[in-house]
């Protein structure tokens, strides 16, 4: 008898957990997703139908636990009250019988199950998934390596907060009423994650240096558009153990390739790969032309086909989140917007005159920040000795990354462990009007509370190891 092959159903982002009374909210957990046969052929089957029981022989526990069933889970291995995908990754790899047993004895898997789409050989898509939770929970009884997934109604938000304190990744949201249906993304399930993931392609790898000179840099990702041409979105370097980065580099011995998808970044040397590998990357944003910024490794996806990696992924993901300005990039990845309270752009200036600030800046070193507006940024400088208020003066001021406008309002505290951690408060803010500017050189005169006058900032061409040093001074009235 030919069993029906269900296709997991799948989940859009959500920018914010919520609380409504249609929800539940339960765990999204961080393992290997996997439809079970739990009938006369025992199959643990992935994302791709690729089989997993051989992988994970402990699983084998479902039949003395539940009739002729199928249900969906997620697999997981737990270390330190976590899941740990790294050796999640590692037993899914394994080949011998000899090692699997090991593994499943050292590191023990556990299949959280939280779905059941078929009893006695008729399915239970149709139904709603409250019915579905109910027949689960009749249906299979909890064991040493299977668990049913708990959930809470209605209070998301306080649920999705008790999880981000726990250390885990996130919730997933569903509609009571919602039916299971088959390989669809319709927004019925949600999932809400403190960090942005994307699933991308491994198109190549750039050289290592110093202590990766045997291994790699960084990995070149792309995804694919709609036409099915590949598109660059940036690399990613971090996120690696050694070991990994071996493992890595053993997979990736066996499909270099000389074909060139896209035009590399400035002084990369490239190795490059049939794009047969996907990897799931964390981010901060994605820029207008779809690059992620501040990205990290977070997997290997054996379970998703390069296919499926398209720049849909990204545009979904900027529907819940502020488009980034170009100009802006620097200062995003340079930031975690979930733990700063730093704006993260956006805002536009509604008066026909430029503005400045002054912010006092607390931080490792007390130093103060010279802004000024221009081209819808607020260009900017580190003052260590603070502005100058006489013409005898001359200060040092070192260029930094461009600012969003609104942060000319910005006063508070930067947590410790992000970047400019310390206080800051507003010193100064007014008008100001541009004289001359240049890259070399930009006179202006400020109308402030406390600035009055006219500044000249020189660029220290000469200055060594230092090509963003200033001299700000103040002009002779």
């Amino acid at each position: 008898m030919n069993r029906h092959i269900y296709k997991p159903m799948l989940a859009k982002n959500a920018p914010n957990a919520f609380t409504d009374k249609d929800w539940i909210f339960e765990i999204k957990w961080d393992g290997f997703r996997a439809i079970t046969y739990i009938n006369e052929n025992f199959s643990v089957k992935s994302r791709n139908e690729k089989e997993l029981k051989n992988n994970f022989p402990e699983l084998l526990e479902l039949t003395k636990l539940a009739g002729d069933i199928v249900v969906d889970g997620e697999i997981v291995v737990i270390k330190d009250g976590k899941p740990d995908f790294q050796t999640m990754l590692e037993r899914g790899q394994a080949v011998s019988v000899s090692e699997i047993e090991r593994q499943s004895k050292r590191t023990p898997a556990l299949y959280i199950v939280f779905d059941i789409l078929e009893k006695d050989g008729k399915s239970l898509t149709e139904q709603t998934l409250m019915e579905r939770k109910k027949i689960l929970n009749d249906s299979l009884k909890e064991g040493s390596h299977v668990l049913l997934s708990d959930f809470i109604e209605e209070k998301g938000e306080a649920y999705y907060q008790l999880i981000l304190e726990k250390g885990l990744e996130g919730v997933m949201a569903k509609r009571k009423d919602s039916q299971y249906e088959e390989g669809l993304r319709t927004g019925s399930w949600l999932k809400i994650k403190k960090l942005k993931t994307c699933d991308c392609i491994v198109f190549g790898y750039t050289k290592g240096a110093k202590s990766r000179g045997k291994t790699f840099g960084a990995l070149i990702l792309g995804l694919y558009d709609n036409d099915g041409k590949p598109v660059y979105v940036g690399k990613v370097g971090t996120g690696f153990s050694e070991e990994l980065l071996r493992v890595l580099l053993v997979k990736f011995d066996k499909l270099v390739t000389d074909i060139v998808p896209f035009k590399p970044e400035t002084g990369d040397k490239v190795t490059w790969l049939e794009p047969k590998l996907v990897c799931e990357v964390a981010y901060q944003v994605v820029t207008h032309d779809l690059r992620l910024r501040m990205p990290r490794f977070k997997r290997l996806r054996d379970d998703k086909s390069p296919a499926e990696c398209t720049v849909d992924q990204l545009n979904e993901n900027k529907k819940t989140e502020k488009p980034v300005d170009d100009k802006l990039s620097e200062y995003a990845s340079k930031r975690n917007f979930q733990q700063t309270p730093e704006p993260t752009g956006g805002e536009k200036n509604k008066e026909e005159q430029l503005i400045f600030v002054v912010q006092e800046h607390h931080a490792r070193r007390l130093h103060y920040d010279l802004r000024l507006e221009k081209g819808g940024v607020l260009k900017s400088w580190a003052v260590p000795k603070g502005i100058p208020e006489t013409s005898s003066q001359r200060v040092l001021a070192v260029e930094t990354e461009d600012h969003p406008f609104e942060y000319a309002t910005f006063e508070g505290s930067i947590p410790q462990g992000q970047y400019g951690a310390g206080t800051v408060k507003i010193w100064d803010k007014g008008h100001y009007e541009t004289k001359f500017w240049d890259e070399n050189k930009i006179e202006f005169t400020l109308n402030g509370q406390r600035l009055k006058g006219r500044y000249v900032l020189v660029w220290l061409k000469n200055a060594k190891g230092k090509e963003k040093s200033w001299l700000l001074l103040k002009g002779k009235e």
